[in-house]
């Protein structure tokens, strides 16, 4: 009998990503809610990491901070997180395409 696959860990534990919650929130019955529910914790999650960006940036040009690593980091995690954002609903698009194009 072979072995159960183990899950991907982050190779740094101290880092934190935040992924949309796959459950609909309290009270939501329809599918239409849950759907809206996810799309907007995704929407949420990109907003949260950009403006966290924008701190960072902004910070960093005010002087506040000399760590120019953490900048680039947090730019960088927005960039991320908007790109797999934009797959996301690419491949979304692409599946209602294709249920359109479907004969009943």
């Amino acid at each position: 009998m072979s072995a159960p696959i183990n899950p991907i860990t982050l190779a740094n534990p101290g880092l934190s990503i935040q992924s949309p919650s796959l459950l609909p929130a309290e009270g939501s019955k329809a599918n239409g809610d849950m759907f809206k529910s996810i799309f907007d914790s995704a929407v949420n999650t990109v907003q949260n990491s950009q403006t966290h960006a924008d701190a960072a940036v902004q910070d960093f040009l005010n002087g506040n901070t000399e760590d120019v690593h953490s900048t680039v980091l947090a730019v960088q995690r927005a960039d991320l997180t908007f790109q797999m954002f934009m797959q996301v609903r690419n491949k979304v698009v692409s599946a209602y395409q294709e249920i359109m194009k479907m004969q009943v």
